[in-house]
C-alpha cells in the first residue's frame, strides 16, 4: 500500500490521502480546475507554475501521458491532487502513467482527497498557501509553510 500523504492548508484545514508520484514535498498557492480531461496539459501549462493543482473530476490518468499534449518542457505544477488516480491508461497514444510522469520530474502527488469539498473550501475562503506531505504532522507542516514565501514573492518567469 502506498504511503500516507498530507494537503496542509495555510488556514490549517488538513487533508489525508495517499502519496503518489515523486517522494517529498511541495508547497505553492493551491488552485483547482473542474475540467473533465486536459490533465497532461494543465499540468504543463506556465501559467499553473509554482501551483498545487486540485482536480476536482473523481479520475484522472486514465488516458495516461503522451508525447502530443504537453503545454511546455516540462511539469509547471508543483504538485497534484486527485481524488482517484488511474495506473492503467487506455489511450493508444500513452506512453506512460501519470505516477511514471509526476515521478520522473521530481513532482509529488496525494490521491484519495475529497478534491470537491478542497474545492468548496477554497472557493469560500480564497486563494491560499498549501504544503503535500508525507513525513510531517500537520502542525509541523502548517509551521514550515508559514515560514516559507508567499506565492506573489516568486518570480515564477525567472525560474
Amino acid at each position: 500500500m502506498a504511503d500516507r500523504a498530507l494537503l496542509v492548508l495555510e488556514d490549517g484545514s488538513v487533508y489525508s490521502g495517499q502519496a503518489f508520484g515523486a517522494a517529498g514535498r511541495a508547497y505553492g498557492e493551491v488552485v483547482f480546475s473542474t475540467a473533465m480531461t486536459g490533465y497532461q496539459e494543465m499540468l504543463t501549462d506556465p501559467s499553473f507554475a509554482g501551483q498545487i493543482l486540485v482536480l476536482t473530476y473523481p479520475l484522472i490518468g486514465n488516458y495516461g501521458i503522451n508525447d502530443i499534449d504537453i503545454e511546455s518542457r516540462r511539469i509547471q505544477v508543483r504538485g497534484l491532487v486527485v481524488r482517484e488516480q488511474c495506473d492503467l491508461p487506455s489511450h493508444w497514444q500513452s506512453k506512460s502513467t501519470l505516477h511514471e510522469y509526476l515521478a520522473s520530474q521530481g513532482i509529488p502527488a496525494i490521491a484519495r482527497v475529497d478534491t470537491r469539498a478542497l474545492t468548496r473550501r477554497l472557493r469560500s475562503a480564497g486563494v491560499m498557501m498549501g504544503t503535500i506531505t508525507g513525513d510531517e504532522t500537520p502542525d509541523e507542516a502548517l509551521g514550515r509553510l508559514r515560514g516559507l514565501p508567499g506565492y506573489g514573492s516568486i518570480d515564477f518567469v525567472r525560474e
